[in-house]
């Protein structure tokens, strides 16, 4: 039994050690050809929109983290295998480590964008692989031919530890120079032409525990189908339109830098978000309109009826063409609260598009936009029946006090946020205990694209308490209290929560 332990050891000390090396030469070349990450991102793509909705809303922002290690684990229970085998034959237990490794080079020579490059990470994981576990075993063969004993027994323990240290030492060079090519790129932003008022103050001093007013930088929400960054390079980047089009144009970022500049304050929401969820945040955006692009092109006698976005990683997105040039401040961005964007939020380049939820209107990391129909072309998320035309719901969430929260009897703020894109929030009303619906007092107005904080005076009674609040437009829409969940255009329903007074 031990000496089968051992042998599994073998596979997997081999494999890390491969996988290691791989991930530091994916670091310095292609960070989506990783092993793991490429059988990581056909794991997304292959997974059934339920499941991949129960992910988001169990695990939230965890879940790739949570596909990567399953992956990882897989791989390794395999990787045992292989290195018993090899204990008994093993030119088959080196071709089983090689085929792990094969696997991997496929699929990441399966994206849309895959070059030559990405096939050498699963390479040398394969060499480096193969190597390691043929030398493990020929150090325990070595003198004896037997089961590992004595002096035998120690020099294979050190090689062991000697392959594990290194496995660890590619492992954390690949972090290291992955982390560096991510570094923010030092860009000096054009400034705006007939800039934005200074955002209003919100609650916060107020009312703690709300949401900031502007989501700051750092805790916007991310959601997205991406298991490692892209890397670009902001002077080589160029943006594309074709399609049906007058003329085909590409556009460099100083280019767009040389229309007219814009700042708008707009909240975006992911279609993802649940009832009361987090994916949803506010801040300033900095960049162009997205109709004075199109028109660079021309589209006055296109037959389109969508904008087919591409990102650098060939990830398509659809936005719907009467939408996207309706009026609304449709922006193609390059800056979020005064600072360029960050990579994880789609640098250098991007597509913000109010009142849209971000599947179908907020394409980042964008290089090419195709004026063409939905009938000739669909996108990643149509092919997957989420619906095409998706406009925010009227919605609205409870910050404070938190869900089963504990609360001192008498005076307390019940606060939270309220949104309806494009449209603008006009009233919020909160129930406690299912009684009469009353009216909260609403924060500052920035704009009917930006959501409004909310709060109600509350004189909380000892016990156990059931919140709920409800929103309604500047249209005279009332949020609905129809139960929806997200898939396939959005959820709806009201939040309503529980919490312990006293």
């Amino acid at each position: 039994m031990l000496t089968r332990l051992l042998h599994a050891l073998f596979g997997v000390l081999a494999t890390l050690a491969g996988v290691a090396a791989a991930h530091l030469v994916a670091a310095l070349t292609v960070p989506a050809a990783s092993p793991v990450l490429a059988v990581g991102s056909t794991v997304i793509d292959l997974t059934p929109t339920p499941v991949k909705e129960w992910a988001i809303k169990n695990f939230g922002t965890a879940d790739k983290p949570i596909l990567i290690g399953s992956v990882m684990l897989g791989v390794l229970v395999l990787a045992g295998i292989a290195g018993i085998v090899a204990a008994r034959r093993i030119t088959l237990g080196l071709l089983m480590i090689v085929g792990l490794a094969a696997l991997a080079g496929v699929l990441a020579m399966l994206r849309p964008t895959a070059g030559p490059l990405d096939l050498l990470p699963s390479v040398v994981a394969a060499v480096v692989g193969a190597v390691a576990l043929w030398w493990l075993h020929r150090l325990e063969e070595a003198g004896t031919g037997e089961a590992v004993s004595g002096p035998t027994r120690r020099g294979v323990l050190i090689a062991a530890g000697g392959l594990a240290v290194a496995a660890a030492a590619f492992g954390s060079a690949g972090r290291f120079v992955a982390s560096y090519r991510l570094k923010g790129t030092d860009i000096e932003l054009p400034k705006a032409t007939g800039l934005e008022k200074p955002l209003p103050t919100g609650l916060e001093q107020k009312v703690p525990g709300i949401s900031p007013f502007r989501t700051p930088t750092a805790d916007f929400y991310r959601v997205d189908t991406r298991l490692s960054l892209p890397i670009v390079d902001a002077e080589s980047w160029t943006l594309t339109i074709d399609g049906d089009v007058d003329k085909e144009v590409t556009l460099t970022l100083a280019d767009l830098y040389d229309l007219e500049v814009i700042e708008r304050d707009i909240t975006m929401t992911c279609v993802s978000n649940d009832v009361g969820g987090p994916y949803i945040g506010a801040a300033r955006w900095l960049g162009v309109r997205l109709t004075d692009v199109l028109d660079l092109a021309g589209i006055d006698n296109t037959s389109a009826d969508q904008i087919l976005s591409t990102d650098v990683d060939g990830m398509t997105i659809s936005t719907p063409l009467g939408v996207a040039t309706d009026g609304r401040d449709a922006m193609i961005v390059f800056g979020m609260n005064g600072e360029p964007l960050p990579r994880e939020n789609g640098f250098p380049v991007r597509m913000v598009v109010p009142g849209l939820y971000g599947f179908v209107s907020a394409c980042k990391w964008i290089t090419k936009m195709t004026l063409t129909t939905y009938d000739a072309e669909q996108a990643y998320w149509t092919e997957r029946e989420w619906a095409t035309d998706a406009p925010i719901k009227i919605s609205s969430r409870i910050d404070t006090p938190k869900p089963l929260s504990n609360n001192d009897p008498g005076r307390l703020f019940i606060g939270g946020v309220a949104w309806a894109q494009h449209v603008g929030i006009d009233k919020v009303e909160v129930s406690v205990d299912g009684g009469a619906w009353q009216t909260a007092t609403l924060g500052a107005d920035a704009g009917n694209d930006y959501w409004r904080q909310w709060y109600l005076e509350w004189d909380a009674k000892p016990g156990q308490h059931f919140l709920a609040c409800r929103a309604t437009n500047k249209d005279g829409e009332l949020q609905t209290a129809a139960r929806m969940s997200p898939f396939p255009e959005g959820s709806s329903g009201i939040q309503q929560i529980a919490v312990n007074v006293g």
